[in-house]
């Protein structure tokens, strides 16, 4: 297991900003850059973050802060310009319905596999495009390549697509299990 260390709220709302500036630094504006908070924070201090990485223009600032109560993000949205990106843990159109309709998300992170599949996903993409919030289906390594393929046929489609997160794309390990053929070249998927 990792090692483990306390949580400081105030070390890592002066540390992400100063991780960011050095990223652009480096890297300059050409490539997107994105931060998952994993909701560790409360509305006025995702508010705060948001605010100080405004001038780095990040792709979205994902999970800043829990989805049970939506008018958290009605704080964070009130405060900053940075994108906000939610909705990995998201079952139905329903989950999202309020977040959308107020324009206090930006990008919908839902999967195939949590949504209901591609059906339920592409009346979720409708949707979200009357409010001109993007599709980003969630990625992450517990989701198979047959979640993945159903995520590239809804991106193709997607009027509202954003951009698609892949974490585990063409392991070894899931290629022993799973046979697809898919590849990755300049940032675009094939």
């Amino acid at each position: 297991m990792p090692p483990e260390h306390g949580w400081s709220t105030t070390k890592y709302l002066n540390f992400i900003p100063e991780l960011f500036k050095r990223a652009r630094e480096k890297f300059g504006y050409d490539i997107e850059l994105c931060h998952d908070v994993h909701s560790r924070l409360t509305p006025i201090e995702a508010a705060q973050l948001g605010k100080t990485l405004e001038p780095y223009r990040l792709k979205f600032l994902e999970d800043a802060v829990t989805y049970e109560n939506p008018k958290g993000y009605k704080t964070i949205r009130n405060h900053t310009t940075t994108p906000l990106a939610l909705g990995e843990k998201f079952n139905t159109i329903w989950d999202a319905k309020s977040l959308i309709e107020n324009q206090y998300i930006d990008f919908v992170r839902t999967s195939a596999t949590h949504g209901g599949g591609i059906t339920p996903m592409k009346k979720l993409a409708d949707f979200a495009s009357l409010y001109h919030v993007r599709m980003a289906p969630h990625g992450a390594p517990d989701l198979s390549p047959i979640c993945f393929m159903a995520h590239m046929h809804l991106d193709l489609w997607a009027p509202s697509f954003g951009v698609q997160e892949s974490i585990s794309f063409g392991t070894p390990e899931l290629n022993e299990v799973f046979n697809f053929n898919a590849t990755l070249k300049d940032g675009d998927i094939y």
